[in-house]
């Protein structure tokens, strides 16, 4: 058993960090604090075989495996927090399950676009009255001569500000066997676009709302009794989530250990303080056995899609470890690390994000719990 990356994926992951520390690390600051999706920098990932990594070479993609695109990820992370965001988006989530399961005629009309870095999908899944319970979706399909109209509302939906293309969770019929999927274009008549919110993290989002929304046949993603698939292909969202969350700590743990040794209080660096020291101890603990749970479930996916186990521990445990490493790490550091001089305080509120998004600790800790006990809790009431 060997726990270092193989000569090949050291390499990729210096390349990575050598382009990153060029193309983006320069306005990492000023990147962070804007609002708005970058695409100058969907533009330079993408020309750079960033986006795409696991996909088929016959899709467009690299043909990489999930440790390459974790790799990426996090190699970009160390340089600009932000511009981690645009992997996520080029790789994970909503795109990965678009690439498992679209038809070729779908994969034909989008997918050269975003992996050129030209359009972002968005993903409409949580509802004002279905979070963690999403099978409680209300969102509708409904047949109709030559496709379906679509009626709800999602909230909280990533780029949505700005998407140009949403996969949508839809409601066929009842039960959790009427669930599916739908792609609805930006300018679809009969889907309006809410106005901006802001989230503690700096992000923006906007309500979608559909009313008698007309989508052909043809962009029916998965239909009815496809949410099964539809949450295999999240499992890989949570990777992407996992990786930035553990990155971002890393870069706050980074920043403070290099304050520490610059930082002097009553005539001597603040390292020498026994205190500080163990707080550092304690941090590189944290991120060594996250990593590790992160890579095992990297490395343990099949089919490019990894379990739902692995990906709860690896989610629980980075999402922890990022939020309570960039705490310390901003403590250690005292004002400049709560100042926007720094992305520190960045950091902190980023990942404090993730510990809901994609499937919040205590959804988690259910999933984990299943596989102690070897059966189904049911939740519900």
């Amino acid at each position: 058993m060997d726990f270092q990356l193989t000569s090949e994926q050291q390499s990729f992951a210096d390349a990575v960090a050598k382009f990153a520390t060029k193309e983006l690390l320069p306005d990492a600051l000023a990147r962070a604090h804007h609002p708005h999706y970058p695409w100058d920098v969907a533009q330079k990932l993408s020309e750079q075989g960033l986006f795409g990594i696991t996909f088929a070479e016959k899709d467009g993609g690299q043909g990489g495996t999930l440790m390459d695109a974790v790799i990426a990820i996090q190699e970009v992370a160390l340089r600009c927090p932000k511009s981690a965001d645009v992997v996520q988006a080029g790789n994970f989530g909503a795109i990965r399950t678009f690439v498992e399961y679209a038809s070729d005629v779908l994969k034909e009309k989008y997918l050269p676009d975003l992996l050129a870095g030209k359009k972002i999908i968005g993903l409409g899944m949580s509802e004002p009255e279905a979070g963690s319970a999403v099978t409680e979706l209300q969102t509708s399909a409904k047949k109709v001569d030559n496709g379906y109209l679509i009626n709800g509302s999602k909230v909280f939906s990533t780029h949505s500000t700005e998407a140009n293309i949403f996969l949508v969770y839809v409601r066929f019929g009842p039960g959790l066997e009427g669930i599916g999927s739908v792609l609805v274009e930006r300018d679809n008549p009969g889907l309006t676009i809410g106005q901006p919110n802001s989230f503690m993290s700096g992000e923006t989002w906007s309500q979608l709302y559909f009313e008698d929304c007309f989508i052909s046949e043809d962009s029916v993603l998965l239909g009815p009794g496809g949410f099964k698939k539809q949450i295999s292909g999240f499992n890989v969202e949570r990777i992407g989530n996992s990786s930035r969350a553990l990155a971002l700590g890393r870069y706050a743990f980074n920043k403070a250990k290099e304050y520490a040794q610059i930082r002097q209080q009553f005539g001597k660096d603040i390292c020498e303080f026994q205190g500080v020291q163990w707080k550092f101890a304690e941090m590189a603990v944290k991120l060594d056995a996250a990593q590790l749970l992160l890579y095992r479930a990297a490395i343990n996916a099949q089919d490019g899609l990894p379990s739902a186990y692995d990906t709860s521990v690896a989610k629980y445990m980075c999402n922890t470890v990022g939020f309570e490493v960039a705490n310390e790490s901003l403590q250690v550091m005292g004002a400049t690390g709560y100042s926007q001089e720094t992305l520190v305080e960045y950091c902190l509120r980023r990942t404090r994000g993730w510990m809901i998004a994609g499937g919040s600790l205590e959804i988690l800790k259910n999933r984990i719990a299943e596989e102690v006990f070897e059966r189904r809790f049911n939740q519900r009431s």
